[in-house]
């Protein structure tokens, strides 16, 4: 009887924990290889980021990603967790807070992280709110800030899965296309 066993064991061990995810991941790479590669983002041939993936960008002139609830580094993709504060977290409130410094009707992807703190994307609302603040700091007119900001809008997934939002290091990246 432990004969039978062990070898039911064995073979759905090599099958399911062996040949199924080498399938798949085999099968991702032809199908999609960008995405199966990690949706790698180049320029002049050196990877500088990925579209799965938020970067840290400090200063007025870059759009400014949702706060990384990775804790090492901002967006340290080694460490990515969820902050596992719940809505009634005194501990969350005082985040949200200190990220306020003093602003109000913020949208909330500006002040809460996401669930892996990794999110590449903001909503288009929050994209819109920097424009200001971006647009003096590049001495450029608001309008031809919006007008990229505009080009950078991803739509749902599907035509009807999510909402429209932005990914930050293509927007930053076409924002320091700019001269």
């Amino acid at each position: 009887m432990l004969r039978p066993l062990l070898s039911l064991l064995l073979g759905g061990t090599l099958l399911l924990g062996m040949a199924v995810p080498v399938g798949v991941t085999a099968l991702a790479g032809l199908v999609l290889p960008e995405q199966a590669g990690g949706s790698l983002i180049r320029r002049e041939g050196q990877v500088i980021g990925s579209a799965l993936v938020g970067q840290d960008f400090q200063g007025d002139r870059w759009f400014q990603g949702r706060p990384s609830a990775t804790s090492a580094a901002p967006y340290d993709a080694s460490s990515s967790a969820a902050s596992q504060l719940g809505p009634t977290s005194a501990a969350l409130l005082e985040a949200i807070t200190t990220r306020l410094v003093g602003a109000r009707d913020v949208p909330a992807d500006a002040v809460t992280a996401s669930g892996s703190g990794l999110d590449p994307h903001i909503s288009v609302e929050n994209a819109r709110e920097q424009i200001p603040r971006v647009a003096a700091a590049r001495n450029l007119p608001a309008e031809r800030i919006f007008a990229i900001l505009e080009r950078s809008i991803e739509g749902r997934e599907l035509g009807l899965l999510g909402e429209p939002r932005v990914n930050v290091l293509r927007l930053n990246l076409a924002l320091e296309a700019v001269r």
